[in-house]
């Protein structure tokens, strides 16, 4: 047995072992979006520093842990906090808890993340479905020996957000009022914001978000064959003025400010599908 399967199962035992919850879905929250997880009606948190081999989150805005419990009456496992690969994380770490959420038995991954526009109509807290990525700026976290029980060695990438979950998401935006976008998502390793010529190569190349998560975490999903939806808050606009300077907080801030329609949207969407 490889090493990396003996550490997940050594962490789900764990968490089985403290958790008898059967969670339906899982849910990534993004920077500044944590506050969704205040809908959840929590039965349950496992703190990461208490599973083994888990990584910990060092970000502003992430909280770091589990929390199992019932969105608009689903069992769900929330993920307070991410990993990412410009903490110093290994593409490996990054998507480890998403190897977790499937040998849960979760099947379906709900992701979000606070991004950057680089589609000039975007508007800050415009929120938009990801209906497709491009990874070529990160390293990919399938790299190295392949391991059957998780997946196959060439996992089929052309449709890596379901079809049928975007659909659901568009008439639910409908129903409640609020307005979708629709958009490529390109992945980078930050930490830095970009430069305005790296905004203009992502533009050129058909980019309209840009954005420092989620790929990872998205390839690995499909990789263990479950369902995944993606959407972005858009937090600053990369097309901008040349005196304009990009802040972390300022990006907490309009996530912050976007979030009761992300969290609206996410609990009519986890009870749909």
């Amino acid at each position: 047995m490889s090493e990396l399967l003996t550490q997940l199962k050594e962490s789900v035992k764990y968490i089985q072992s403290v958790c008898h919850i059967q969670p339906k879905a899982g849910i990534v929250l993004g920077s500044g979006l944590g506050n969704l997880a205040t809908e959840i009606e929590t039965e349950l948190f496992i703190d990461y520093r208490d599973i083994p081999h888990f990584p910990v989150s060092t970000v502003e805005g992430h909280s770091g842990k589990l929390i199992f419990g019932k969105l608009n009456g689903v069992d769900v496992l929330a993920m307070a906090g991410r990993f990412h690969f410009y903490e110093g994380y290994s593409p490996e770490q990054v998507s480890y808890p998403i190897r977790i959420m499937k040998l849960l038995g979760i099947e379906t991954l709900f992701l979000s993340n606070a991004a950057g526009a680089v589609n000039p109509d975007y508007n800050v807290g415009d929120l938009v479905i990801i209906n497709d990525h491009i990874s070529f700026f990160t390293p990919n976290p399938l790299i190295g020996k392949n391991i059957s029980e998780l997946g196959v060695r060439f996992p089929d990438m052309s449709e890596p957000y379901d079809k049928n979950i975007i659909a659901t998401a568009e008439r639910i935006g409908k129903e409640q009022n609020i307005d979708l976008r629709h958009g490529v998502y390109i992945a980078v390793t930050g930490p830095t914001f970009e430069t305005h010529a790296e905004y203009r190569l992502i533009k050129t190349i058909g980019g309209d978000l840009v954005g420092m998560s989620t790929v990872q975490e998205a390839i690995v999903a499909v990789h263990a064959g479950m369902k995944v939806f993606a959407i972005s808050v858009v937090t600053d606009l990369g097309i901008r003025d040349n005196d304009n300077k990009i802040t972390h907080e300022e990006v907490l801030e309009a996530a912050n400010a976007a979030e009761p329609k992300l969290t609206k949207l996410f609990k009519e969407l986890v009870a749909s599908v």
